[in-house]
């Protein structure tokens, strides 16, 4: 019943919502970027039930929203942190019901001892001294977290309040492949090329099952990255089994992630979540990944795909992919991960918020 009242307080009012994001990449992003593909989704959700949204983003955001463009150096430094602070501080005195940052805590360092709502949303592994010091300035019951999987929120529920809301996708661009011979469609590996995400393990997988392999993404321009690259990728590449495509955009996701046999995700790190996944599903296609970070949540071992604990164990699922209902991946990523479930959760949480406030 409190739940029902909520919703309906909330529904009954258009609210000013403020949102924020790190500004390196716009949102939504050209080809790279997850978080501000989510803030994109977020927003088009907002707007379409008439509610009043601020962007603080880069400056080159295409939004259906006002935009406040902001920019930093490439070494973060206090200057920085000023000047968003200064921008975001108007926030307060124009009198917005709440405010949503997915960038840095630090953003709305200005606004913790003022009681407007304040949530921050982690999609990266969260630092638990900051935690600790934004507890100790907000203003009581006026800061609330999310995490992108229960992987990062079970590393802060000790500190705070914290529900997990994960990522998720607009399921409508992705198009729900059926009918293809599975036995010559390639494996894909889609992510940044870097140690982390394993595509080297992926290139091992390929061959060891004998079947091709596309590699889309960027190499980060790190000299760490580019040295991964020039060593343990860019030999492997033989434009026959082994393919490298770079960057893709969502129509070139859309069909290369549609027409594979499987998607690899041999991420050798605490992966937070992994949008590229749900994206894959989406489009009936069946994910293998190692038991990292967040994949246990989105995998479903022998359902949509595999959870792997060594390499031996993904090259024998790549010969299992047929006892996949592609089906059932495209199911996961409708009821669990697309752009109505996600919002409908952000929704309960900022009903809750206000209602509080109120």
């Amino acid at each position: 019943m409190q739940k029902e009242y909520c919703t309906i307080i909330f529904n009954l009012f258009s609210l000013k919502i403020a949102i924020i994001v790190n500004p390196s990449i716009s949102v939504p992003p050209l080809n790279y970027g997850g978080i501000e593909r989510m803030v994109f989704m977020l927003i088009e959700n907002l707007v379409k039930k008439g509610h009043s949204v601020t962007l603080y983003a880069n400056k080159s955001s295409q939004v259906p929203c006002n935009l406040i463009g902001y920019s930093e150096d490439s070494k973060y430094k206090i200057f920085n942190l000023i000047k968003i602070n200064f921008l975001t501080l108007e926030i307060y005195f124009k009198k917005f019901d709440l405010v949503h940052t997915f960038g840095r805590m630090s953003n709305i360092a200005f606004l913790m001892p003022l009681k407007i709502p304040k949530i921050v949303s982690y999609q990266l592994p969260p630092t638990l001294s900051q935690i600790q010091k934004a507890l100790q300035l907000a203003a009581p019951n006026s800061l609330v977290f999310t995490g992108c999987s229960d992987y990062i929120s079970n590393q802060i529920k000790d500190y705070c309040k914290v529900t997990t809301i994960y990522n998720g996708i607009q399921i409508e661009k992705f198009e729900h492949s059926h009918s293809f011979d599975i036995d010559d469609a390639p494996l894909v590996f889609l992510g940044r090329i870097q140690y982390e995400k394993g595509t080297k393990e992926a290139i091992e997988i390929a061959k060891s099952t004998g079947k091709k392999l596309i590699i889309a993404g960027n190499v980060p321009k790190e000299a760490i990255h580019e040295k991964y690259f020039k060593e343990h990728i860019e030999p492997q590449i033989d434009g026959n089994q082994i393919t490298y495509i770079g960057p893709v955009n969502d129509i070139e996701k859309n069909k290369l992630l549609g027409k594979a046999a499987a998607f690899l995700m041999p991420v050798l790190w605490g992966e937070p979540f992994g949008i590229v996944m749900t994206e894959a599903l989406a489009c009936g296609t069946p994910v293998i990944g190692f038991r990292q970070g967040a994949i246990p949540e989105v995998i479903e071992d022998g359902f949509n795909g595999f959870v792997c604990d060594t390499l031996e164990q993904m090259i024998e699922a790549v010969k299992k992919i047929k006892m996949i209902n592609r089906e059932n991946c495209r199911l996961t990523s409708l009821n669990k991960f697309s752009d109505k479930v996600i919002f409908n959760q952000y929704e309960s949480l900022y009903s809750s918020l206000i209602a509080k406030k109120k």
